[in-house]
């Protein structure tokens, strides 16, 4: 693990994967999706949910919200959404991470081999840096998953 005050040290590390506990669940995240199927040996056809900072960010990713459902999105709380088979969150992160606040979007999964439950271990060996705060990493209930179009709203989990 590695400690430090200043995230300028890991600028040299370009895309890095990223061990820490999420407004969710513990959780690995990176804007390299390849590395992530690697880590997860997931099938590539599923793909990753998209992790954005704020409403402002995903807006100007080219994401198209439905008028109706704007207040929704960004109102809600460890929810993810679907629209047109991309998954996306707006996380308000309360983890005080300068490294973390750089990163306008990212990717994100469960920290876990396909299939299984929460292993430390696995996960420190797969991860370039782990992120963690008093409260130490814990596997929580994952978000709420929610699909959406012009017209109406359906809940999945």
């Amino acid at each position: 693990m590695v400690r430090c005050k200043s995230s300028s040290r890991f600028l040299s590390i370009i895309k890095p994967t990223i061990l820490t506990q999420t407004d969710t669940t513990v959780g690995f995240l990176s804007q390299n999706a390849n590395k992530l199927f690697e880590i997860k040996s997931r099938d590539n056809s599923k793909p990753f949910i998209k992790v954005y900072c704020d409403f402002k960010t995903l807006l100007l990713h080219k994401h198209r919200i439905p008028q109706n459902q704007k207040t929704l999105v960004r109102r809600s709380k460890k929810t993810t959404f679907i629209i047109k088979n991309r998954a996306f969150r707006v996380s308000n992160n309360n983890l005080n991470s300068t490294l973390l606040d750089k990163l306008d979007w990212c990717y994100s999964t469960s920290a876990n081999e396909s299939g299984k439950k929460f292993d430390r271990k696995f996960c420190e060996e797969k991860v370039d840096m782990i992120i963690e705060d008093k409260n130490l990493l814990t596997e929580q209930s994952s978000s709420t998953l929610i699909k959406i179009n012009n017209l109406k709203k359906r809940k999945l989990r």
